[in-house]
């Protein structure tokens, strides 16, 4: 068998057998496995860098996309459910507190009154007018003398009497004064101060006894006054 060959333990055949490579010194050696180890690792840093690259704007987008769906049209409905509770029989459900609102309702305008019709006032004042009750005149009988006495005035003053009620009304019970409104037999202004009828004879006549002593003190003095003055 010459050098360089030996025989496969397989097959039985001849096989070339390949020199040896030529060995190097330990310190290139070394030195090639430092420069082979930087390599790799810087291989594997840029790897990884661009890596990251490429995932980062994804992640990123990944991230804002899951906060802007946090709102969404989905959980505006779950709020505004109903909450619902669901216990067992004879617990004590709270219940759910809610807003309140008011609601203000308008009121409708009054209608205004009409005012009332000027020919309406008018006619009615008339009426109303016509319907008050006149004078209620004296139809009795009776003589000047029994009036007196019926009335309380005192025989001694009847001359007195007899002199101003003949001058102021002549003896007429249903005199009546068209200027002044005064009445009766003495003449009293006005006639709604005489207490019962004014053209009653005896009302007139106890009117103008109370009148006479509370004015003038007596009947005398009031007949001076008269004289003197031509009324009383």
């Amino acid at each position: 068998m010459t050098p360089g060959t030996e025989i496969d333990p397989v097959s039985g055949a001849s096989a070339q057998v390949a020199s040896a490579a030529p060995k190097l010194p330990a310190t290139t050696k070394r030195s090639w496995i430092r420069r082979r180890g930087i390599t790799g690792a810087l291989a594997g840093f840029g790897v990884v860098a661009m890596a990251a690259a490429v995932i980062a704007p994804t992640g990123m987008a990944l991230a804002e996309q899951s906060e802007a769906d946090t709102t969404t049209a989905f959980s505006l409905a779950v709020e505004d459910t109903q909450d619902l509770t669901v216990t067992v029989q004879g617990a004590t459900i709270a219940p759910v507190e809610r807003g309140s609102f008011e609601v203000y309702v308008k009121p409708k305008p009054q209608p205004k009154p009409a005012p009332a019709a000027a020919s309406t006032s008018t006619s009615t004042s008339t009426q109303s007018s016509s319907n008050a009750p006149g004078p209620v005149f004296y139809t009795g009988g009776g003589a000047p003398a029994e009036w007196m006495a019926a009335a309380g005035i005192a025989s001694s003053d009847w001359g007195y009497v007899d002199y101003i009620v003949s001058k102021e009304s002549g003896w007429n019970p249903n005199a009546t004064n068209a200027s002044s409104g005064a009445c009766g037999l003495v003449q009293a202004l006005p006639c709604s101060k005489v207490p019962g009828n004014g053209y009653d004879p005896v009302d007139n006549l106890r009117w103008g006894n109370g009148y006479a002593t509370g004015r003038y003190g007596s009947w005398a003095n009031a007949y001076a006054f008269w004289t003197a003055n031509h009324w009383w």
